[in-house]
């Protein structure tokens, strides 16, 4: 049931890929409570997902833009507030990828060249986008930056590889930057820590249809699904949620609290 949350704000939103995404997702549940928005991902993956789908489907203008150049984001802002007619209220980055996963390469053997790639993207990325919004002065105050991370980030899970020390850089990033833009104009910035999930990106970590059965079982509730994460994203978004900010938030099931129980050890 909508309740129009988002009723008259405006926003950007990074990373929606095809209809597995949780950015293609949550675009449809700013539509549906009232929001109206840009798109936005890298030319390589506009060319490979299906986002005019979800761009009619939104009625939003699909802006590409390549999150490792200053440049293309500065023109995302800029368009996005002309087509938009005005400053921003919320931005979703749903932005992470990694070479050396990609390819398959181990910890401890990294190619550092991959290293600086999966950082870069999927980390300061984020940085890049508020520093270039805060510049602007392109996010009105009391907006809300939502970003997507991973438990990864203060556990061990092996074949997550250097995605997990990039997972830990966006959290600092959220916190330091989040204490910044706060202070100076009221802008929020919260990461959601999601649980495993059936997107493009997630399933191409080693052994993830397994850990997605164990990380069920092991969470009271059972993973969080993409849709639910929507949900919680436009909670965040919204106004009820305006003293919120710097925190990284779990949205598992309650994954992230529970040691161990029966269920996973049979």
């Amino acid at each position: 049931m909508t309740k129009n949350l988002l009723e008259g704000k405006k926003g950007i939103i990074f990373g929606a890929l095809d209809e597995n995404s949780i950015a293609w997702k949550v675009a449809l549940k700013c539509k549906e409570e009232g929001a109206t928005f840009t798109l936005t991902n890298a030319p390589v993956a506009l060319r490979m997902g299906t986002i005019k789908k979800l761009a009619e489907a939104c009625n939003a203008e699909v802006i590409p833009a390549d999150v490792t150049l200053d440049a293309d984001i500065e023109a995302l802002f800029t368009k996005s507030m002309e087509v938009l007619g005005g400053k921003i209220d919320f931005v979703l980055h749903s932005v992470g990828m990694s070479p050396n996963v990609r390819k398959g390469k181990p910890y401890t053997d990294l190619s550092y060249e991959f290293f600086h790639k999966t950082l870069d993207i999927s980390a300061m990325s984020l940085h890049r986008v508020l520093q270039c919004a805060k510049k602007l002065d392109a996010i009105n105050e009391w907006g809300s930056v939502v970003t997507l991370t991973y438990i990864a980030a203060q556990r061990v899970f092996p074949d997550y590889g250097d995605m997990a020390d990039a997972k830990a850089l966006l959290e600092s990033i959220v916190r330091s930057f989040g204490y910044h833009y706060g202070k100076d104009k009221k802008v929020r910035i919260n990461s959601v820590s999601q649980s495993p999930t059936f997107t493009t990106a997630g399933s191409g970590v080693s052994g993830f249809d397994d850990f997605f059965g164990y990380a069920d079982k092991m969470s009271p509730l059972g993973n969080a699904k993409a849709e639910d994460c929507a949900n919680y994203c436009v909670s965040l978004f919204s106004d009820y949620t305006r003293m919120v900010t710097m925190q990284n938030l779990y949205h598992d099931g309650g994954f992230s609290s529970v040691g161990i129980n029966a269920a996973a050890l049979k």
